[in-house]
């Protein structure tokens, strides 16, 4: 796997407007509206859209992340640009976690603490252009969820059904707090990342000092989702992907080079940045033994927390920003989080797909950087 040398953090261009005002009848994503009325002040959170122009000195040359031993490995050189300060060092080490190998990346030695957190079928690597550069400032973790990356992945069928549950993997993250970072953190979190962030924080609140959520899974297969009379036949789907050869038929169909392209060139709007390197960050891990079932155990799982659920339970500030060409989680239901309370900011990324962390990590990395700052 490979960790980028990415550019300093640079100016954000953004138009700040005020919180929209809800407009009435049901919520977008079926959920009360939790707008409190105007009083004639200022807004506490805003709707912004971060300049599609700001987009400057992409990422060219790139670093190795250190193997599995923890040995810190130089970044390299400093990427084209302004800046010739040098990248920070990322290590790669494991950590045990009820038995379990648990992989993690670190880098940084000073500053407040921020853990990465990927969303489904990705890892750690998925992060490698933001690492180096927050951790400029941070210290920044990067870790994988049990069940990807190259994290353990315990059968299924062994450790149970509700194994592989936003609970559990909440509950990793906070140890991973408590006995790695050793202080309470910032969550930065993609897709489905973002649940397992918000989840960690509900159960323990001490542990979080803010989210950054990035295109949050919207959980649309989830079955408060579900039209009624879908409700049967995606239950008996569900079931022939996880009890008959079907599923392993799909998942070796998926697991290829060219689908994991293909997948990739959905959700990218940009993409010119699904490299062969980039598949082979997502693919390489799937390829392990164990994937196969954590896979379609989590395509399997429509129970568990949504978004809309969790939010007003946390008691960090949030920021919500989104890729405006996101495919899979549309930007136009993804603005009712602008909604809940805790959420002080919702931003939009212009021409930017479902992974903006990596498509986009000169809008991202400045935009996390300033929420740590406004936060510590």
């Amino acid at each position: 796997m490979a960790s980028a040398a990415a550019p300093s953090p640079l100016p954000v261009a953004s138009l700040s407007a005020p919180r929209a005002v809800a407009a009435a009848g049901p919520h977008p994503l079926g959920f009360p509206r939790r707008l409190k009325p105007s009083t004639g002040g200022a807004p506490r959170s805003s709707l912004r859209v971060v300049a599609s122009n700001s987009k400057v000195d992409p990422v060219e040359e790139r670093a190795p992340v250190a193997p599995l031993t923890g040995v810190p490995v130089p970044a390299g050189a400093s990427p084209p640009g302004p800046s010739l300060e040098p990248q920070p060092q990322v290590s790669t080490g494991t950590w045990k976690w009820r038995g379990y190998n648990i992989r993690y990346q670190k880098a940084g030695t000073s500053g407040p603490a921020l853990v990465l957190i990927h969303g489904f079928g990705a890892n750690s690597d998925h992060w490698w252009k933001n690492v180096p550069v927050l951790a400029m400032e941070n210290r920044v973790y990067a870790i994988d969820l049990i069940g990807y990356g190259y994290s353990d992945k315990p059968n299924p069928r062994e450790v149970g059904e509700n194994f592989y549950t936003f609970e559990t993997w909440g509950e990793q993250l906070n140890t991973f707090c408590a006995e790695v970072v050793k202080s309470e953190a910032f969550f930065i979190c993609n897709s489905i990342g973002g649940v397992v962030g918000l989840q960690a924080a509900v159960m323990e609140p001490q542990k979080c000092k803010g989210i950054v959520l990035l295109d949050i899974s919207l959980r649309m297969l989830h079955i408060k989702k579900q039209p009624w009379f879908g409700k049967p036949f995606i239950k008996s789907f569900q079931s022939l992907l996880r009890n008959t050869i079907v599923g392993k038929l799909f998942f070796n169909a998926v697991a290829t080079p060219e689908s994991v392209k293909n997948i990739l060139c959905q959700c990218y709007h940009d993409t010119s940045a699904v490299t062969d390197e980039l598949v082979q960050i997502i693919l390489q891990p799937g390829l392990d033994p164990g994937a196969v079932d954590v896979f379609l155990e989590f395509i399997c799982y429509s129970g568990g927390p949504l978004p809309e659920e969790l939010l007003p339970l946390v008691k960090c500030p949030v920021l919500v920003a989104w890729g405006e060409k996101d495919p899979w989680e549309p930007v136009e239901l993804g603005r009712a989080y602008a909604s809940f309370d805790t959420v002080e900011d919702f931003v939009v990324l212009p021409d930017v797909g479902h992974c903006p962390q990596d498509e986009a990590p000169e809008l991202v990395n400045p935009l996390v950087q300033s929420f740590v700052e406004r936060h510590s």
